[in-house]
């Protein structure tokens, strides 16, 4: 793959990954309750999880796109409309939780965490469906083996991913106690993601079909 191509995914990747999410939530959440290390164990078990969606996708996308030379622009057209859709179902969203209404998760074992975080990641589809949408904008049949591609993708979001998630359980853990009594309203988080979504929906729609 092209440096350009990949300093673009890693941009566009960094940025859909700082926006807090469901899994970074659940991260400070245990990182609040139960200290920090229940955060750090919680990023470690749902990057484990994530890395099993990589997996099945490499296998899955690439077993698609060698079917037809076409396939590519297929799954990246149903990719940047899964975006848009994503983005308006956050953006009109009528959650309205607070960040203290959020850390109220049980007391478990580290290792319990672990695999929970893990299973929990796993089985949550929207992460399957969000990797197959995103990943394909950013690959292309002529730099070589999807399978290769989408590995090195997922493997590259996935660091990135653990990386910030691993910075949120600190932080969260830091000022537990602030964060515990405040009232952040979800609603701005849900425009900013809702937006950021729809504008890369549309990007990935403009930037398909691509060259096989």
């Amino acid at each position: 793959m092209e440096y350009s191509t990949l300093g673009l995914f890693v941009i566009a990747a960094v940025t859909l990954i700082i926006i807090p999410g469901p899994a970074v939530l659940y991260i400070m959440a245990r990182s609040i309750d139960q200290g920090k290390k229940a955060g750090l164990v919680s990023a470690l078990g749902v990057s484990l999880g994530g890395s099993v969606h990589v997996l099945a996708g490499a296998i899955g996308v690439s077993a698609i796109l060698m079917t037809s030379a076409t396939a590519i622009n297929i799954v990246k057209y149903l990719g940047a409309a899964y975006l848009v859709y994503l983005g308006c179902k956050t953006l009109f969203s009528t959650s309205d939780r607070t960040t203290s209404e959020m850390t109220q998760a049980p007391r478990k074992k580290l290792v319990k965490i672990f695999y929970q975080s893990a299973l929990v990641e796993v089985m949550n589809p929207k992460t399957a469906l969000f990797f197959l949408a995103f990943f394909p904008q950013f690959i292309s049949p002529s730099a070589g083996s999807v399978t290769v591609q989408f590995f090195l993708l997922g493997t590259i979001f996935i660091i990135l991913a653990l990386i910030c998630d691993g910075l949120y359980a600190v932080l969260a853990a830091s000022i537990r106690q602030r964060i515990l009594d405040s009232k952040v309203n979800s609603k701005l988080q849900n425009r900013i993601t809702g937006y950021f979504y729809i504008v890369l929906g549309v990007f990935s729609a403009l930037a398909s079909p691509s060259k096989t």
